[in-house]
């Protein structure tokens, strides 16, 4: 056999290999949606004729903590900052974490809420960055605005930690809204168990919405691509992946812009750690290995209805580092963790859950990159046909549309709002756009992050954000 004909095997060879991946892992995706449509209608059926309005005066409703860092977020801090003050929740302390700000967001804290400096002791449990000021508002006594020193995001959460007094703390962004009554939902699994160590709620894209006073009063699907397209994507991966986990060993992700845990359980396992760019999944994994090896709750949950709201990156240059951050960041915890990976101390984390986040969200856009790059060249040399490629094209975008209609459907299920057909109907056009260019985009970002974290890089990279007042009106073009 000539060199032509060894190419040609291993190409078909390796298509074939490419193709059982792609069957075992929608098989699995078919599992996980059949596991989050029943989880939804348990949901439902638990949370027919609640009423959250008992919480608001109840005197046994734990003390929730929102901690939110802030670094140069002078355009949004204050819509923030209100929406946090408007929750529904009576036992409710709100700090926020001006981290060596370099723009005039401690200003803004300052005149919009008006902080007065004080002086307290406190038992600083976790090492930070030294705090400069210490402030509590004379209009909303409930808030107290912290001053440091720069030292990055998990230092911001860390320095809430040691200052909040709640037995749960709520982790937000602080460039992130959350729905009035998101905390009486979120609650709901620390009430009825004991063994729940953190919950997570939904986030939905916030561009095109309107909003005033720090509130969504006009949800709306975002009109441009990039947008667009993220929005289907933060649905799917929250109502179809993230739900489906409940039941198939729980979840290793709680999104850094919203999620709630066990203020003892965080500072017991030594907070946030500063040396990775995944620091809220790490947390989460760190909690549940804990709790694995000395016998204690390890049970992390995933809450449909309560919803936050984050602006999402209208540039390719600034998504791209977002993405590469997001998957350099899961591999650093993976690698952390790896004890985990088929160890069967850890149940269904460590045979099930661990395995598929390495196989399938890590490994995935390498995989993808050498099946397009083996069709390309199969096809070039005539080892693929061009009938079976156009066929795994289309199983592969109609399966994923597929996965996109049944995350939207989910969608009108657990979040109820007036919202037009139009809306509805494109969000599913940008569903049906998501797979062409988009894709392969995301595919080369994603490899760029693995290749950024095997040379050592830890950076966060900047992000730009245009601000919760501009929700509802056209955004600039991509910036650089």
């Amino acid at each position: 056999m000539d060199w032509t004909g060894i190419a040609a095997l291993a190409l078909a060879r390796l298509d074939v290999a490419v193709l059982v991946y792609f069957l075992t892992v929608n098989t699995f995706f078919a599992v996980l949606l059949g596991s989050a449509v029943w989880e939804m209608r348990q949901h439902l059926h638990a949370t027919r004729g609640e009423e959250r309005s008992r919480l608001l005066g109840s005197p046994v409703t734990p003390v929730i903590s929102v901690l939110a860092p802030a670094f140069n977020e002078a355009e949004t801090v204050e819509e923030s900052v209100k929406a946090l003050l408007a929750l529904y929740y009576s036992n409710l302390e709100v700090v926020v974490v001006n981290d060596g700000s370099k723009d005039t967001t401690i200003d803004v804290l300052i005149q919009k809420f008006d902080l007065v400096r004080i002086h307290t002791i406190y038992w600083r449990q976790i090492q930070t960055k030294p705090v400069r000021s210490l402030y509590r508002s004379r209009s909303y006594p409930e808030l107290v605005v912290v001053d440091k020193e720069n030292g990055g995001k998990a230092d911001a959460l860390n320095a809430g930690l040691n200052l909040a007094t709640g037995q749960l703390v709520c982790a937000i962004d602080a460039d992130t809204l959350i729905e009035p009554d998101a905390l009486q939902r979120m609650v709901r699994p620390f009430l009825h168990h004991d063994d729940v160590l953190a919950a997570g709620g939904t986030i939905r894209v916030v561009n095109g919405s309107v909003v005033r006073d720090g509130v969504v009063v006009a949800p709306r699907a975002p009109r441009r691509l990039l947008a667009g397209i993220q929005a289907v994507e933060y649905l799917r991966a929250f109502l179809f992946g993230r739900l489906g986990w409940n039941r198939l060993g729980g979840n290793l992700i709680i999104s850094g812009a919203f999620g709630l845990f066990r203020r003892e359980a965080v500072i017991a396992a030594g907070g946030y750690l500063h040396d990775t760019v995944g620091e809220d999944m790490e947390l989460v994994l760190r909690l549940r290995q804990r709790g694995y090896e000395t016998g204690g709750p390890h049970r992390v949950d995933f809450v449909p209805d309560p919803v936050a709201w984050t602006e999402v990156p209208e540039s390719l240059k600034v998504l791209g580092r977002q993405r590469d951050r997001w998957q350099r960041g899961l591999a650093d915890v993976l690698w952390r963790h790896r004890v985990l990976l088929f160890n069967p101390r850890y149940g269904a984390m460590g045979l099930v859950v661990f395995p598929y986040f390495l196989f399938v969200e890590l490994l995935a856009p390498l995989v993808e990159a050498v099946g397009l790059v083996g069709v390309v060249v199969g096809l070039a040399v005539g080892a693929v046909s061009i009938p079976f490629s156009i066929m795994f094209f289309l199983a592969a975008y109609g399966y994923g549309l597929l996965l996109t209609v049944a995350a939207l459907v989910i969608d009108e299920f657990s979040y109820h709002y007036d919202q037009a057909l139009v809306d509805r109907l494109l969000l599913l056009c940008w569903g049906c756009l998501e797979s062409v260019v988009y894709r392969q985009l995301t595919v080369a970002w994603r490899l760029r992050g693995l290749l950024k974290y095997l040379r050592g890089r830890t950076d966060w990279g900047s992000m730009e954000h245009r601000g919760f007042a501009h929700a509802d009106k056209p955004a600039p073009g991509p910036k650089g």
